[in-house]
């Protein structure tokens, strides 16, 4: 369209004058980027005198970019292609005289960026008066073309790149703070202690948004720390292969001496180029600390990050420090008893601890998830508490029992679930089931309920696979362990009447896998002559 007098960009003869306001770089800055500025504006001098004038600016050390837009449709095009333009220089009156406004609804609404400093220039104020605009549109400033002299324009300049410089750190506080609560979610839902260091490491990495190398070291007792050292947990990039190795033996004497700073003095967090390492000491009295490398020098951003960070990491050991003391005395507690409840029967050893590897091993191929199949590892060897119950004058019988008196076994299933079954912890809920349903069969003929296929809850089922597979293949007072031939034999003819179908093929299948856990834990004893080659009294 045809230039109007005031359309012209004055600048009062000020355009080789160097601003006194030209901004200077503070010294913790060091992006490279340079701030871009977008021109939208359909005469081609304004843009020519907005290069000259700004063509040896700089704020922080950056200098600007410019892309320039001549209709609104280039504007929009530019403003999609760089999200992270900085400022837009945007004429009002364009191919219509509300080009400008129009676009500002665009960048707003559409293009959805809140963050770029929309500075209004108009050479006609009269088609967009000052107070409606600022009113209606989310614009950051409004000048007329004759006011923006070099000096004033520079002044603009600054003021709108320190305001979205402000934003930007605002909005970076805010996302590093999403990242952390985000973070401390996940490692405090980790109840291992290698899931634990393997989801710090994780988080860790997510919120510096680090590439390469990071490894996370913790010594949990302090009294075997002088012992044995920082003992390396989890790792990435080139020290993958150092896990499980103490600190001095798998590091560079130099990466060494630097961790040794960080422990010995207790220091939150040490820079030395581009390693980091961060120190922190659990209310249990675990030191732990985290060392990275490879990444840009650390900003006050994100050491503070770092630090709430952790916070939380400690906060989250101590959590997962004595939940597994909980768990530890739990299953120490249980597998005592469930032995003992083995001492009284004609079943001896390491049975219970083999049946609860077994059942964690089944259920993770049967496809349970890991938190389910560990529940299934910890309630297996409650699955014969209701023996309690059963006179040692039946339960140690060396020759074959009475119908009366197999009748009375037969209550054990029973006398275990009404132990058990008032519980409203997971461990025991699950032990409860076992304890009722490990001898019911698949095809009806079990007992107590005589429930059939699918009527038996899937935790029977797992059971009584495991229960016979280790009764089968294991010495006991009464006879030898079956040769494994006639173990995978009897459970192959066993599908579909005493056994899930499915549940034998996997067993069948991972075969190699249970022998192994078996030949882990072999009893420490060796049983009595045999006294018969029948079916083992499981």
């Amino acid at each position: 369209m045809a230039q109007s007098p005031n359309d012209e960009l004055l600048f009062s003869g000020e355009c080789g004058k160097k601003s006194c306001i030209e901004a200077r770089a503070s010294a913790e800055f060091d992006d490279p980027e340079p701030w871009k500025i977008l021109i939208v504006d359909d005469e081609a001098e304004v843009h020519s005198v907005t290069r000259l004038v700004l063509s040896d600016f700089s704020y922080r050390r950056k200098k600007l970019h410019f892309i320039s837009a001549y209709t609104g449709s280039e504007a929009r095009s530019a403003i999609l292609a760089n999200p992270d333009v900085a400022i837009i220089l945007l004429d009002v009156v364009m191919e219509e005289n509300d080009t400008g406004l129009t676009l500002v609804k665009f960048i707003r609404e559409e293009a959805a960026n809140k963050f770029a400093r929309i500075i209004l220039r108009t050479g006609q104020p009269g088609q967009a008066p000052e107070e409606r605009v600022v009113i209606e549109y989310d614009i950051n400033d409004y000048k007329e073309k004759t006011e923006l002299t070099s000096q004033k324009l520079v002044t603009t300049i600054v003021s709108a790149l320190r305001t979205y410089r402000d934003i930007l750190t605002i909005e970076s506080n805010r996302q590093g703070l999403e990242k952390i609560i985000e973070a401390s979610r996940d490692i405090f839902q980790r109840k291992s202690l290698q899931k634990f260091t393997n989801g710090v490491l994780t988080q860790l990495t997510s919120l510096l948004d680090l590439k390469r190398d990071a490894i996370y070291c913790h010594s949990s007792f302090a009294a075997t720390a002088q012992e044995q050292g920082f003992i390396i947990k989890a790792a990435t990039g080139k020290y993958l292969d150092i896990v499980d190795k103490s600190l001095e033996e798998a590091v560079s004497p130099k990466i060494f001496a630097f961790l040794r700073q960080a422990i010995e003095s207790e220091t939150p967090n040490i820079v030395d180029d581009n390693r980091h390492v961060g120190f922190f000491k659990s209310k249990t009295g675990s030191r732990n600390i985290i060392y990275f490398e490879g990444h840009d020098t650390l900003s006050e951003l994100d050491c503070h990050l770092v630090n709430i960070f952790f916070s939380n990491v400690s906060i989250a050991f101590d959590n997962i420090y004595l939940n597994k003391e909980f768990e530890d005395t739990q299953r120490e507690i249980i597998f005592t008893l469930g032995e003992t409840i083995e001492c009284r029967s004609p079943e001896a050893g390491n049975h219970v601890r083999r049946v609860s590897e077994y059942m964690h091993l089944l259920a993770l191929k049967y496809g349970l998830p890991e938190n389910e199949a560990e529940i299934l590892r910890l309630a297996s060897p409650l699955h014969d508490l209701g023996k309690l119950a059963i006179p040692d004058t039946i339960l140690h019988k060396p020759e074959e029992l009475t119908t009366a008196e197999f009748e009375t076994i037969k209550k054990h299933p029973g006398a275990g679930y009404d132990l058990l079954k008032a519980s409203r912890r997971e461990v025991f809920m699950a032990a409860a089931i076992i304890a009722h349903q490990h001898h019911e069969r698949y095809d009806g003929l079990g007992y107590p309920l005589g429930l059939k296929a699918k009527q038996i809850h899937l935790y029977g089922r797992l059971a009584a696979v495991v229960d016979v597979f280790d009764s089968l293949i294991s010495d006991r007072i009464y006879r030898k362990a079956w040769d494994v031939c006639a173990v995978v034999e009897h459970m192959r003819s066993q599908r579909g009447k005493h056994f899930d179908p499915d549940i034998v093929d996997i067993l069948l299948v991972h075969l190699d896998e249970f022998l192994t856990l078996r030949d882990d834990h072999l009893d420490g004893r060796l049983p009595a002559a045999a006294q018969n080659d029948g079916s083992p009294q499981t």
